[in-house]
């Protein structure tokens, strides 16, 4: 019977330090900022990169991406088999381009492209390839707890961000391997009208090998899949 207790008081004096280990979301987050962007270039950041979107039962799409944040300018230009479409943004103004040629309203209207579509286009992918130092915007709230899961049969530290509300209602949890801080995996689920988490909701992204753009660390492959039946949706490979 002692020797059971002593078992027993030893198991969780062992549970409580592996606890008391974790650190704090705040300080996760700095960490995997430092491995992917140690030198902070990001708030800096100008450069291009290309994203090639392959997704089932249809072609390639590739993306070359222009993203200057100290100049608020963002383009993306996507080429898919013949047609080629360009969104551009800047501080005080958006251009769409079909084939090269720049639209009137009227022809972007018919083309079904908008200056709301180009927004979302620089919130999508500055917000991506941004990531985990987009994780300190203004309106994002990092939930100070830290969890340990093993999601795919690998360990990870999870930090949790959820949004004001004004920003997203979506929430959103990051995976980074405890060793280095790597960002390896993030999730995201919709709620409902109530704030309630819908599991059956959202993707999970896989994210492996890395790609140096201007000193920053970026996922090279992310494979999306959706949480609810682990269905693939696509995959998004970044190059220069």
């Amino acid at each position: 019977m002692k020797r059971i207790g002593f078992i027993v008081l030893l198991s969780l004096g062992v549970g409580f330090c592996f606890a008391q280990n974790l650190p704090t979301g705040a300080e996760l987050l700095e960490k995997a900022i430092n491995y992917h962007d140690a030198n902070g270039n990001w708030p800096s950041f100008s450069g291009n990169f290309k994203v090639t979107m392959t997704t089932p039962n249809q072609s390639p799409r590739v993306s070359d991406i222009n993203i200057n944040l100290p100049a608020e300018f963002f383009s993306v230009t996507a080429q898919r088999d013949t047609i080629t479409q360009t969104y551009t943004v800047g501080k005080n103004n958006c251009s769409l381009f079909y084939n090269e040629k720049q639209l009137t309203e009227a022809e972007a209207k018919d083309k079904k492209m908008t200056c709301e579509r180009a927004n979302m286009y620089k919130n999508y992918y500055t917000y991506l390839y941004g990531l985990p130092m987009k994780l300190k915007d203004n309106g994002t709230n990092i939930d100070s707890k830290v969890e340990r899961k093993t999601f795919k049969g690998k360990a990870y530290l999870v930090l949790k961000a959820t949004y004001d509300a004004e920003v997203g209602s979506d929430v959103w949890y990051f995976y980074f391997n405890p060793e280095t801080y790597a960002m390896e995996v993030y999730q995201f689920f919709k709620t409902d009208k109530k704030g309630k988490v819908k599991f059956d909701s959202g993707e999970y992204i896989l994210l492996t090998k890395e790609e140096t753009v201007n000193g920053i660390k970026m996922p090279k492959i992310r494979a999306w899949y959706y949480n609810k039946d682990d269905k693939y949706l696509g995959t998004d490979t970044l190059g220069k």
